[in-house]
């Protein structure tokens, strides 16, 4: 029985394989994305890179990254990015700047439809879409992006030492930035919407105790200076009753009002938690579907780090591989 179970999974492995023009595709251009490539290139998968809209993913914004190990003196994030993707053509990733409009998970090969009007077809998927931070919506905040604005405090707040900053929100993350970045700014204003925070009461105890954290309740910015100096200089804040503006002298600004993980493409063919966010089994890159896997921020509501998304990366990279050669063990 196990001969003709194993004759039947080959067939069906074969079926896949003539009718599939990819062995692996991978979605996404962040350190997730790449680091898969390199190591599915490296063991002969030779996979194919859909970028996307954001070759480099949100690491790419970052204008020094300084905890990127291997990189003592600090990094650029777009640089960084583009020696992952070099890496990774060099070992023989096919990589496209291609937008995908639409998936097909309902049965292998997976179907994926293209912006150029291309299908392509692959036995396995790797998603590594990535989840982009919310922004405020300021034509000023995105011309500031990587010169004094930023979303990680954790990638950016060492530039910031003995500097004021401003931290936007009033959740979990807010705090949690704040707090961080209590720790090299000289101060740390949290701007929020509301007069209450919605972080846990832990966090709200240390925030409020802390000497260099100040609150501006019931406010929100609504300008960031100066996109002409190319650099951070103040913050309009609007009082949400009053409407009155006020001016505030701040050399960063930290956007903190949470995550959207990039899985729209996805919803109602692959299991999401509540926030949207990718679930695989514990322990692996594996998502509820065999031979579909997940890698980096898409899946990784805490830590959203470039060097836990790389991990995870190659993580998908081997169990992809393994899932190819092993398929009647899924």
């Amino acid at each position: 029985m196990r001969l003709i179970a194993s004759i039947i999974a080959c067939f069906i492995c074969l079926t896949y394989a003539l009718f599939a023009q990819e062995r692996l595709v991978i979605l996404g251009g962040g350190p997730a994305g790449y680091t898969a490539a390199i190591y599915a290139a490296r063991a002969g998968l030779s996979p194919l890179v859909l970028e996307g809209e954001e070759p480099g993913g949100q690491i790419a914004l970052s204008y020094t990254v300084d905890n990127f190990p291997g990189f003592p003196e600090g990094i650029n994030g777009y640089a960084l990015a583009t020696l992952m993707r070099d890496q990774a053509a060099r070992f023989g990733a096919r990589i496209k700047e291609s937008t995908v409009l639409s998936v097909d998970l309902s049965y292998r090969p997976f179907t994926l439809r293209l912006s150029d009007g291309r299908t392509v077809t692959t036995e396995t998927l790797i998603i590594a879409t990535g989840a982009s931070a919310k922004w405020l919506g300021l034509d000023s905040e995105q011309a500031l992006i990587g010169r004094g604005v930023s979303s990680c405090a954790v990638c950016d707040g060492l530039l910031f030492t003995n500097k004021e900053v401003v931290v936007v929100g009033g959740g979990d993350t807010a705090l949690e930035d704040a707090l961080f970045l209590a720790n090299y700014a000289s101060q740390v204003t949290v701007v929020h919407r509301r007069d209450t925070l919605r972080a846990s009461p832990y966090l709200q105890q240390k925030a409020f105790a802390h000497p260099n954290i100040h609150f501006v309740w019931n406010s929100e910015v609504v300008q960031i200076e100066d996109p002409e100096e190319g650099k951070v200089t103040g913050v309009a804040i609007r009082h949400v009753f009053t409407h009155e503006i006020r001016y505030l002298p701040t050399q960063g600004v930290f956007v903190a009002i949470g995550h959207q993980p990039n899985t729209d493409l996805f919803k109602n063919q692959i299991h999401l938690d509540r926030n949207s966010y990718i679930q695989t089994r514990q322990g692996s890159t594996h998502t509820t579907i065999p031979g579909v896997f997940a890698a980096g921020d898409v899946a990784d509501p805490h830590y959203r780090q470039a060097v836990t998304a790389a991990g995870t990366g190659s993580m998908a990279a081997m169990d992809a591989y393994h899932f190819l050669n092993n398929p009647t063990e899924e």
